[in-house]
């Protein structure tokens, strides 16, 4: 029996409602199996050495351009979903492996500065911009020029479902089709944002501690260790019943849920977040900088096509996939040679981390 027998027959012992490799709906294109790694193991490894996923080491999460060491990029916050989801998913006894592909390749199509580039270009195209529709595009036809990295059908639907809504997410209408593991991933992608997104307003100087709503941290707990082993602890608690482990519950409940009291503390403190860090920070001096860069990036490539690669220019897809693969770095250096003095604001950084 090889390896990927091995641990194909180890799945049959995750929890009913678990996604098996070896029940996969499968890939656009058929290939051979591997004789070490299952079909879950192997899209992991894709994204992991994929071209978009190592750009996300220069890419925001929230502020842009910090001259500290310790504020969040793209990839810690990747790195931190994948751990708080194989966390969850094995305590779960689901499959570890698809929830973490699902992590590693969540956010390969964002924009280069967080949240403000995704808006800009969301007003910029006539059919809009969704950052989980475009991950699923690089994944699909942007990756190895081109040809895509070929995923199963479990893995892109994750991807593309991730993103949630303002408000509470986890409501009795649940993703049609999506695996307890790309629920889990949905739900792990904000306890981690959440969390260090706090950090880094504290450091940038945008909230105090002690500004935190006293209802959250009662609940939450004081600290980011705190809230995260208190946000995490709740959903495996709550949804112990779908493990497998115990043979005397029921195992038709087929949707990740938080206990009501934490989900509202959960939901009150991505409100305070949207409310004092992320929209403000779109209308700083520095969200505008970034607004105008993105703009200038579509306004010249809309007129100068032919200096994108050739592939993909269909419908302007090219220039959406060249300026949404582009780092902070790469963005702001090539508008500021279009046009300079537009990058103007962009880099005046955030003082000294703590």
């Amino acid at each position: 029996m090889d390896i990927r027998h091995y641990i194909e027959e180890k799945e049959k012992r995750l929890s009913p409602h678990a996604a098996k490799s070896l029940e996969t709906t499968g890939r656009k294109q058929p290939e051979d199996l591997d004789p070490l790694r299952t079909e879950f193991q192997r899209d992991r490894d894709r994204v992991l050495h994929s071209k978009a996923f190592r750009r996300l080491k220069h890419k925001t999460q929230v502020f842009i351009a910090p001259t500290g060491d310790h504020y969040v990029t793209r990839l810690t916050h990747t790195l931190e979903v994948s751990q708080i989801a194989r966390t969850l998913t094995r305590a779960l006894n689901l499959n570890e492996d698809l929830s973490e592909a699902i992590a590693l390749g969540h956010d390969l199509g964002h924009t280069p500065f967080g949240h403000i580039g995704e808006a800009e270009l969301n007003e910029l195209l006539p059919e809009g911009f969704r950052h989980a529709h475009q991950s699923l595009r690089t994944v699909d036809f942007v990756e190895k020029q081109g040809k895509g990295l070929n995923l199963t059908w479990e893995v892109r639907n994750g991807i593309v479902n991730h993103s949630k809504p303002k408000g509470d997410f986890l409501t009795k209408h649940i993703i049609p089709d999506i695996s307890l593991e790309g629920q889990i991933v949905r739900i792990s992608d904000a306890v981690a944002y959440l969390n260090h997104d706090l950090g880094d307003a504290f450091r940038a100087g945008v909230l105090s501690p002690d500004e935190i709503p006293k209802e959250i941290i009662d609940v939450l707990g004081s600290t980011h260790a705190k809230r995260i082993n208190t946000l995490v602890n709740d959903l495996v608690l709550t949804n112990e019943n779908i493990s497998g482990f115990r043979d005397d519950v029921n195992l038709c409940k087929v949707q990740i849920q938080m206990s009501d009291v934490v989900k509202s503390a959960m939901n009150n403190l991505r409100d305070f977040m949207f409310e004092r860090v992320y929209e403000p920070e779109d209308i700083s001096e520095q969200g505008n900088a970034a607004r105008r860069i993105v703009k200038v990036l579509y306004e010249y490539f809309q007129k100068n096509p032919s200096e994108i690669s050739e592939q993909n220019h269909e419908n302007g897809l090219a220039i959406v996939d060249f300026i949404s693969g582009m780092t902070d770095y790469y963005a702001v250096r090539l508008a500021e040679s279009l046009n300079p003095g537009v990058t103007l604001g962009i880099e005046k950084g955030r003082g000294i981390d703590i």
